[in-house]
């Protein structure tokens, strides 16, 4: 492409992977903004090193800032299974996935459901389609342990999904990851193929 002669591909190209890297570099850090309530477009633009019209050209309100950053932790989560299930056996996939995604996702999601609330109801059908995705990608974990036979044929990946509920409880601050593999324990006790 020409513009006078002088070709732009190359700064086109330049300007549009620096606003992906700023895109993502004010997600990451509005994700982590959440959970303590600091959510003001100044302090987010200041942390993320970028100037706080950046931050209103790719969010326009709070609230949209608010479902990017879930969408794009339900992404995180959601995206990760095929990669562990090619790198793991499916029992050490599915405890990895709970271990350092699920979790995680459940700790920061006790710090949007404030916010989520608060947002408009656009949200209702962003959480709607979040928990689909979600129980996807546990479906896809259990199926898996399902044909390797390390658990019960007869396992509904929903309920346990919502055993993992208590996750949302654990201190971020605290031992929550040996708090989270004593529910893990627990939970794949009873989902074992030899339970009970």
């Amino acid at each position: 492409m020409r513009a006078g002669g002088v070709r732009t591909t190359g700064s086109v190209s330049h300007r549009r992977a620096d606003t992906r890297r700023n895109h993502d570099r004010i997600l990451a850090v509005a994700a982590e903004a959440l959970p303590t309530g600091e959510m003001s477009f100044n302090a987010i633009a200041k942390k993320a090193g970028v100037g706080v019209g950046t931050v209103y050209r790719h969010f326009p309100t709070p609230d949209a800032l608010v479902l990017a950053v879930y969408e794009r932790e339900v992404s995180h989560l959601v995206e990760v299974v095929p990669c562990l299930l090619r790198e793991h056996p499916p029992e050490q996939a599915f405890r990895t996935w709970v271990t350092e995604y699920l979790t995680r996702y459940m700790m920061t999601k006790r710090g949007l459901a404030g916010a989520l609330q608060c947002a408009s109801t656009s949200a209702e059908e962003v959480v709607a389609t979040a928990y689909r995705a979600v129980v996807g990608a546990a479906t896809a974990l259990v199926e898996a342990n399902m044909r390797a036979g390390t658990v019960r044929p007869d396992l509904d990946p929903e309920t346990v999904l919502r055993g993992l509920g208590g996750l949302m409880y654990l201190d971020p601050d605290g031992d929550w990851r040996r708090h989270t593999e004593s529910l893990v324990d627990l939970l794949w006790r009873g989902m074992a193929a030899d339970a009970g």
